[in-house]
């Protein structure tokens, strides 16, 4: 059937897409000529070099900055911290301390741009021997950031517990530690512990916060070693250094037999059991008079470098 209307086409074939626009609106090259190549790419003004470095230094800088406040931001909003800021697995392997450091960030948690801070408050009448041992070894395994404070509430302090970490001479940037440990002489009835004052209460005790630093070396003990630690420490602290001089009397009988069997408190090994004993019978005043096996075990102690720089506090 024939079309009832012929009408002519609006388009011949190419036409739209010829004029079709590559953009909605087409300006005009600023920068060169049309049909003119790129210019050469010039050389870096050694000036704008120089401004670059000391941008990266000032980032640097800045970043350093960031992990001091935010660590120092963890005591200060930790209650009964406050000073003046101007400044197990259950297996039958045993690990001796002479093994390698364990992962911190597996243990406390990663925590990015912030130095993990250990925070002790003491008082001075009746310092926490075992807590200045684990200190020192410690500072045998990581990279510890030691400070010592006194709170407005201790009048005076002995020069000697001022200086218990020793001269703190060589100052690191904060980040290039692994711990900072932080020890203030304050008024309080037992030693306090603070750390990771979000997610965990605060430690009380010396026995309870040794157990926690010593932690920190990633000792592994099996089940029976590890009760015998606990039920040493708390015989230490609970029945040596605040019990009775009866009470006083049957640990020390206690100690001198197991002694008699091995080197040291629990197997052939130092552990925390040792280190908590020795610093009781310190404080106690205990120590000459204890028997011979008693006697012998602290000479061994005494040799090793953690307690004899502690025994200088004691004079």
């Amino acid at each position: 059937m024939p079309a009832m209307y012929k009408v002519r086409p609006l388009h011949s074939a190419g036409v739209l897409a010829e004029h079709l626009p590559s953009c909605m609106y087409p300006l005009p090259n600023l920068h060169r000529a049309p049909g003119t190549a790129a210019p050469p790419q010039e050389e870096v003004d050694p000036s704008l070099q120089a401004l670059e470095c000391r941008q990266e230094e000032i980032l640097k800088r800045l970043y350093e900055l960031k992990s001091a406040v935010d660590g120092l931001s963890k005591m200060i909003q930790t209650p009964d911290a406050d000073f003046d800021v101007t400044n197990i697995i259950q297996t039958d392997e045993f690990s001796p301390l002479t093994t390698n450091g364990a992962d911190l960030d597996l243990m406390l948690g990663k925590d990015y741009g912030a130095l993990k801070d250990v925070v002790i408050n003491a008082n001075p009448s009746l310092p926490p021997l075992s807590l200045l041992v684990i200190h020192s070894l410690l500072c045998e395994r990581y990279k510890i950031l030691s400070a010592v404070h006194t709170h407005s509430s201790v009048k005076s302090v002995p020069e000697n517990l001022l200086k218990c970490f020793g001269e703190q001479t060589k100052q690191q940037p904060r980040h290039e530690y692994q711990l900072g440990f932080t020890l203030i002489w304050k008024d309080v009835p037992k030693p306090q512990m603070k750390f990771s004052i979000q997610t965990m209460c605060p430690i009380e005790g010396e026995g309870n916060i040794a157990r926690f630093l010593f932690s920190l070396f990633g000792q592994k003990y099996n089940a029976v070693t590890s009760t015998l630690i606990d039920s040493w420490v708390d015989t230490a602290i609970f029945q040596l250094k605040e019990g009775s001089s009866k009470e006083r009397g049957a640990v020390l009988r206690s100690m001198n037999a197991a002694l008699g069997k091995s080197s040291w408190l629990v197997g052939n090994e130092l552990t925390l059991a040792d280190v908590v004993a020795w610093s009781a019978l310190q404080q106690t005043g205990t120590a000459n008079t204890a028997p011979a096996n008693v006697q012998k075990w602290m000479k061994s102690c005494e040799n090793l470098a953690p307690f004899s720089s502690v025994m200088k506090l004691l004079k």
